[in-house]
């Protein structure tokens, strides 16, 4: 019986010192926690002002650094073709370094970030495949020049005045003033008609008269026309004229003049003017839509 009472109580006491250590430890634990919380709160919340900071102060620079690469390449007359696309890079690059950076103070991890970048650049590339062509054609135009900001060009089946060339398109402005946006991959690939590019132009008429006019007459009136214009340039040739065809109920003159690339449609339209006025003045008819009809009795 003594033996009985002993183990009874020798158990009970276990039983109540385990008791007393779970509940130690509960208390330690909660509070360790709490404590683990409010630190991991903390630095969490400083992280985050932090970062906030150099994003600000990120953005900030980036700007700086793009108005002074702005006024130095202003100072080397670096062309505005060149200028914007190289505005447009630094100013992407330094923003995907800016939001890597953030990342890293807020404790995610570079190196696997990176690993999804990397991973996800190769979906998204493969899914933008366009684009990237688009990128690769703008750095071609830039390093070969087949056109500049200022130059009117014909390309893509648009005619234009070139305004901008960004890092995929390029901005160009038709005649009559529609903003057309072309992407550089084609442009860059495909024919481009540079009309700027040698700052003359060769301007062409073609006008019928009836047959039975003196051919000789009527290129000398048009040769005076454009002789008598400061704007005809004399070189790389001089105005001409010739008999082009012998049509079914007309003769066709065509007449060809040099001029300045930015003189060309004042010149174009207005000696088309002269010869409408001009031309009956001195006796010489334009054809008419005219049909004979033959009758024939049984």
């Amino acid at each position: 019986m003594l033996l009985n009472f002993t183990t009874i109580q020798a158990d009970t006491l276990k039983s109540v010192s385990l008791e007393e250590k779970l509940s130690t430890l509960t208390s330690a634990n909660s509070s360790e926690i709490l404590s683990s919380l409010g630190e991991m709160a903390l630095s969490l919340a400083i992280k985050i002002v932090v970062a906030i900071i150099i994003y600000y102060i990120g953005n900030w620079l980036i700007k700086k650094l793009q108005k002074l690469t702005n006024i130095v390449m202003e100072k080397k007359d670096v062309e505005l073709s060149l200028r914007s696309f190289l505005l447009s890079f630094i100013s992407i690059s330094l923003t995907i370094l800016l939001v890597i950076i953030i990342i890293g103070v807020l404790g995610i991890n570079t190196a696997s970030f990176a690993a999804l970048i990397a991973a996800g650049g190769l979906a998204v590339g493969m899914a933008l495949s366009g684009t990237l062509q688009n990128f690769a054609g703008g750095v071609m135009i830039l390093l070969f020049k087949p056109f500049k900001v200022g130059d009117f060009i014909e390309a893509q089946g648009y005619m234009g005045t070139v305004k901008e060339i960004k890092i995929t398109n390029t901005f160009m402005t038709t005649p009559d003033n529609k903003m057309i946006i072309v992407p550089n991959g084609p442009l860059s690939n495909g024919i481009v008609n540079n009309f700027s590019q040698t700052g003359v132009r060769r301007v062409e008429w073609k006008f019928s008269l009836t047959y039975g006019h003196d051919i000789q007459a009527a290129k000398q009136l048009i040769l005076d026309m454009l002789s008598k214009d400061s704007r005809v340039l004399q070189e790389p040739a001089a105005p001409f004229a010739a008999l082009s065809e012998m049509a079914d109920s007309s003769v066709v003159i065509v007449a060809r003049a040099w001029v300045k690339t930015e003189d060309f449609w004042s010149l174009y339209f207005e000696i088309y003017e002269n010869i409408y006025i001009k031309y009956p003045e001195k006796g010489f008819e334009f054809p008419l839509p005219q049909l004979d009809v033959n009758l024939k009795k049984n």
